[in-house]
This record gives structure tokens, sequence and C-alpha cells, in this order.
């Protein structure tokens, strides 16, 4: 899925939402790109090459996007839910740690480094904004993909970060598999029922994307 489409569908999205609006998750895998955050800087794309570059405005840094990783989105009112920014991040983490628990593979959180760690090599990223108290952009999380585009940037501006997937520790190369484990464990953290998305969001394209509804 590219990637433009979908930034624009969640501005959309939150920009149109109101009190009664239900929370959603959307759940895709985009094309290859870099994703330049609000403490982003230049110099920490090293090499793009052929592989864009955007400026958002969630917050982090450099991160790149591609096939095999698990890009999630929750659109989340958190006036409704009565969570501020600091324990939403809490529990995207701890939902991350426990879907990668789920194959017995130990996952931590790193104080001052929002995201997840395995034997300190960066698992899953997250950068996020919140607009009259709701949120989007989201999380990436690298299950089976090519890893190469990381040496391209300083990963979330830290120079030569380790980065890991789940293939590689031993877990699923399967994203669907992942997936349905991930959606599991947000909707525990958040105290959702997962339903079926209710109307397509983006244009059909070959790779497209796995929208989840919660409510």
């Amino acid at each position: 899925m590219p990637y433009l489409p979908v930034l624009e569908a969640m501005r959309r999205f939150t920009d149109a939402r109101d009190e009664d609006t239900p929370d959603e998750l959307w759940l895709l895998e985009h094309d290859p790109v870099f994703t330049l955050g609000q403490a982003g800087r230049d110099e920490h794309v090293l090499a793009p090459g052929d592989i864009p570059v955007v400026r958002v405005e969630r917050g982090g840094q450099v991160t790149y996007h591609g096939p095999g990783q698990i890009v999630g989105y929750p659109l989340i009112d958190l006036r409704r839910l009565g969570i501020g920014v600091r324990d939403l991040v809490c529990r995207l983490e701890q939902a991350l740690i426990d879907t990668i628990g789920h194959w017995n593979i130990e996952a931590v959180r790193r104080p001052g480094a929002p995201g997840v760690y395995v034997a300190g090599a960066k698992i899953a990223a997250l950068g996020l904004r919140v607009r009259r108290g709701c949120t989007f952009h989201g999380l990436a999380f690298n299950v089976d993909m090519d890893l190469e585009p990381f040496r391209r940037i300083n990963p979330c501006g830290y120079q030569g970060l380790a980065v890991t997937q789940m293939l590689d520790l031993g877990g699923p190369g399967s994203l669907a598999a992942v997936e349905d484990v991930l959606v599991a464990e947000l909707a525990g953290q958040f105290g959702f029922a997962p339903v079926p998305a209710a109307a397509e969001l983006f244009p059909p394209v070959d790779n497209g994307a796995s929208v989840a509804a919660s409510a």
C-alpha cells in the first residue's frame, strides 16, 4: 500500500471525527518509504537511494516502512478513554511485548526511547500525533522484511542502532498470524471488541490495507 494515500486518509478521519466516532485500528503493509517525524533531521537520512522520504507530523525521528512489516494506526479518542499520551504509549508497547512473548521471545521497553527491543535490537517503533485529543500515526512492527534499508538511516536518530525482526528471532514469518495476536493484545489493552471494518477506506491495490474497526 502506498504511504501517502493512507496518510491523507487518517488525517481526514481524524479531522472529521466527533465524540461519537468509533475508534479504529488500521493494519497494513506499506511500499518502501522513509518517514521523518518532527524531531527528525536530514542528516539522519544517510543514503535513501530510490526510496522516497516523507516528512510527517508524528513525533519521533526517521524510520523505514516496507513489505513484511506490520504498520498499525490506532485512531483513538483519548478523552473518551480517559487516558493520556504516556499511558497510550505504555499500552501500545505492552501489546507489542505480549505479542512477541506469544512466541516465547523476551521483548522490553527502553527508558527514554519509545518502542520495543529484543536483546538490544529494535523490533518495533512508535511515532504518534494527537489532535483534539485523538491519536493518529502509530507503530511499525518488523516481522519478515528486508532490513537493508535501515542501514541507509540512523533509525530513530540513533547511529548504528541494531534492528531485528520476528523471523530472525525464531518467530513466524506470517504477517497474518502475528496480526491476529497483535489485534487481540491491543483490544485487551484498550478494552475494545474487534469488529469487521464497515467500509473500504482505500482504493483497491494489490497489497491493500487490512482495516479493523474497534468499538
